[in-house]
């Protein structure tokens, strides 16, 4: 896959993850409506600035953005930030909870 392709792909996963729509992501970065339309298409890539901007909105870093093994970024960090403020007991029991649902 090339680069190019990998963002624009990524982009539109992530953005219908979020559900909405090509012309209300546009808008909420303060574009024009074909914005999201022309970097979905392979028109254009976004600017780094406008990268570090779509990476905002989504709510992930640009590294969980380049994860290609992960399809929801967002709920990963949420759980990483949870397990943060866990006791190492209570991290544990969560480790095993998903190792039993590995299986």
């Amino acid at each position: 896959m090339t680069d190019e392709k990998f963002v624009r792909d990524r982009i539109t996963g992530l953005r219908l993850k979020k559900g909405v729509s090509e012309y209300k992501m546009s808008y909420d970065l303060g574009h024009s409506r074909g914005y999201v339309y022309n970097i979905s298409s392979g028109k254009a890539l976004p600017p780094m600035k406008e990268f570090f901007a779509i990476c905002d909105y989504f709510g992930i870093t640009p590294a969980q953005f380049f994860d290609e093994g992960n399809d929801c970024p967002n709920l990963i960090s949420e759980a990483l930030e949870g397990l943060k403020r866990l006791e190492e007991s209570d991290v544990l029991l969560v480790l095993e909870v998903i190792n039993r649902l590995k299986k």
